[in-house]
């Protein structure tokens, strides 16, 4: 059997503009690598497809000519997979379409009663590469739909959805596909190559914003220590990468678990190994020895989820009285040369102008390198979102195109969906204002950061300033918004 597994090309420029950030998907590549042998597997991440998608899509559709086509969608995302599985469906009416990830996990039912079921034959939710795996056998007559976890099927008009199963035992699964089936190349940071993997799945945490617990429920599973290593030789050896983001949910979970994973690390000798990782302030403010050997190994730049300045909005979310930590966890990271990126999020139910000012003078305090800012958004299944909805403050419920983080489809008491946008923009200028890379960033990006500060920053301030005279901050601000607008705009899929 042919098979082509994709991952959806919308962007969302929240630290960096569209074009400097492009990494592949683990998930398609670790689905990929679990199928059966005797299949020929191709992956192919549209992020790296941006521009004139159609005619790529086209080209390769009517080479390959698929038996079975995967699509990977966030919710944000799904829009363009609608239109994605239409043109599939077009050109290959008798290609099977399968779709999986965040939104088919989330959203099962409420895909199998719209529309656009039509073109969709199977869902895969939750974890996807024993369920994907048994698809295709099952394809091959070598397994039963009807006995698949997770997986839901076609009979008749309707969908029939399996109950889900297990979670998989990841000492199973094989090293993601990086090889020559994988269709898309040139993933990058900035001037960097870069490739993804993990050391876990899950977490613990009960933060009511965020929606991991429906694809691995509140769990955490580590991969066993000889496959991280493994899959660590895989990019740096064979990939020849040295730029790896780790994409757990929260690596620190267990300290001692990476203290040890360091220490192998360290031991291999690896040179010039760049980690990107995601972690509590907590965690990280309570353990230096942990912040130490990961500095030592390689991890040069962590998020961490600040969330938000006001005590009563982080219990809002599950969140605890983090300020502290935050700032502990900052200096604790920066006394071992390791870059901060401060995710904070704004648009809490009570929240006015005072309050988002507060946020970003809480974040600057912090001493953070740069800033992962995002608005309050409503994402499915949530228990944020149902209680917003329940409060009458969620002003875009339907639209999923704007729930990437930069929209506000939210109101406060405070202020409309407007206002809260605009403030949340103009204030980010007046107080975070323009970024000047710390040493840290400058000792990890020389030349792309030399460009920024000697060329581009000099060049796009008089630019906005001579803008600005002209226009004034609204006009400003209209124009950003609707450049915002047109990032995931394709509207060559729109063709008949």
């Amino acid at each position: 059997m042919k098979i082509l597994l994709m991952s959806m090309p919308d962007a969302a420029p929240v630290i960096m503009h569209e074009s400097a950030f492009h990494m592949p998907s683990l998930g398609i590549a670790s689905i990929a690598a679990n199928i059966d042998a005797g299949h020929d597997v191709y992956v192919v991440d549209l992020i790296r497809k941006r521009v004139g998608l159609r005619k790529h899509l086209t080209r390769l559709l009517n080479a390959l000519k698929p038996d079975l086509v995967g699509l990977s969608t966030m919710t944000w995302q799904y829009a363009t997979c609608v239109k994605i599985l239409h043109l599939v469906k077009k050109l290959l009416p008798e290609t099977k379409t399968v779709l999986g990830g965040y939104h088919a996990t989330l959203m099962s039912a409420e895909i199998a009663a719209a529309e656009e079921a039509r073109q969709i034959d199977f869902m895969v939710r939750g974890e996807g590469e024993e369920a994907f795996r048994r698809l295709v056998a099952a394809l091959d007559g070598k397994d039963r739909l009807t006995e698949i976890p997770a997986l839901s099927f076609k009979n008749g008009a309707g969908f029939v959805h399996n109950p889900k199963g297990e979670l998989l035992d990841l000492s199973r699964l094989k090293l993601p596909l990086r090889n020559k089936r994988r269709l898309t190349w040139g993933y990058h940071v900035m001037n960097r190559s870069v490739e993804v993997m993990e050391t876990s799945r899950g977490c613990t945490r009960n933060c009511n914003f965020c929606s991991i617990r429906h694809m691995y429920g509140r769990s955490f599973r580590p991969f066993p220590m000889q496959r991280i290593l493994a899959d660590i030789d895989d990019i740096y050896y064979t990939r020849k990468v040295r730029r790896i983001f780790v994409s757990d949910d929260n690596l620190v979970l267990d300290p001692q678990r990476v203290i040890r994973l360091c220490d192998a690390i360290i031991a291999r000798g690896y040179r010039n190994l760049y980690f990107v990782v995601q972690a509590d302030c907590v965690t990280i403010s309570r353990n230096e020895t942990m912040v130490e050997r990961m500095a030592r190994a390689g991890f040069r730049s962590i998020f961490l989820g600040m969330e938000n300045a006001s005590k009563k909005n982080l219990a809002a979310v599950n969140k605890g009285d983090i300020l502290d930590a935050s700032k502990e966890a900052v200096a604790l990271c920066h006394k071992y040369g390791i870059m901060v990126v401060g995710g904070m999020i704004f648009g809490f139910p009570d929240d006015g102008e005072a309050e988002i000012i507060q946020n970003y003078r809480f974040l600057k305090s912090t001493g953070a390198d740069t800033a992962y800012c995002q608005i309050l958004t409503p994402y499915p299944k949530t228990g944020i979102r149902q209680q917003l909805l329940d409060q009458g403050l969620v002003t875009n419920p339907d639209d999923y195109t704007r729930y990437n983080g930069m929209w506000a489809n939210v109101r406060t008491r405070q202020l409309t969906s407007d206002q809260l946008q605009y403030l949340f923009w103009y204030h980010n200028q007046k107080i975070l204002g323009w970024w000047n890379p710390s040493e840290r960033i400058r000792s990890q990006g020389r030349l792309w950061t030399a460009i920024w500060r000697y060329a581009f920053k000099p060049l796009l301030k008089v630019i906005i300033a001579r803008r600005q005279q002209r226009i004034g901050w609204r006009g400003r601000f209209e124009q950003e918004i609707n450049a915002r607008a047109a990032v995931n705009r394709f509207a060559d899929l729109d063709d008949p």
